[in-house]
C-alpha cells in the first residue's frame, strides 16, 4: 500500500494543472512569456520536493524546501500578473491562486517543523 504524502500528491497535482494551464495560456491567448514563466515555477515545487525527499542532510533538506517555498511565491507572482493582465479569467485564477497559498502554507509547516519551530496557528 501506498503511503500517503499530501505535499507530493498536492504538488504534483499542481504541477498538472500549471502545465495544462501553460497550454491553454499558449494555444488560446498566444501568450508565451509570463506563461513560461508560470511553467517554470510552478513545476519546479514538486520537483524541488523530490529533490528535498533525497537531501544529504536535515539542512540540505531544509534549504530545498525553502527554494520550493520561494518557486511558489514566485508562481503567485505570475498568476496575479496574468489575472491582472486579462490572460487568466478570474474563476481559474481563484483555484489555481487558492492551491498555490496551500502549498506554500504545507512547505512553511514543513520548514518550520524541521528546524524545530513551533507552529502557532498554522
Amino acid at each position: 500500500m501506498k503511503k500517503e504524502n499530501p505535499i507530493r500528491d498536492k504538488s504534483f497535482a499542481f504541477a498538472v494543472r500549471v502545465v495544462n494551464t501553460y497550454k491553454f495560456l499558449s494555444t488560446e491567448h498566444k501568450e508565451y512569456v509570463m506563461s513560461k514563466q508560470l511553467l517554470r515555477s510552478g513545476t519546479a515545487v514538486g520537483a524541488l520536493y523530490r529533490e528535498a525527499e533525497q537531501a544529504e542532510s536535515k539542512a540540505d533538506f531544509v534549504h530545498k524546501m525553502g527554494i520550493a517555498q520561494k518557486e511558489c511565491n514566485e508562481t503567485l507572482y505570475w498568476l496575479e500578473l496574468l489575472h491582472a493582465t486579462k490572460y487568466l479569467e478570474t474563476s481559474m485564477f481563484d483555484s489555481l491562486f487558492s492551491d498555490a497559498q496551500e502549498l506554500i502554507r504545507l512547505l512553511t509547516a514543513i520548514i518550520k517543523s524541521s528546524k524545530g519551530i513551533t507552529i502557532v496557528n498554522g
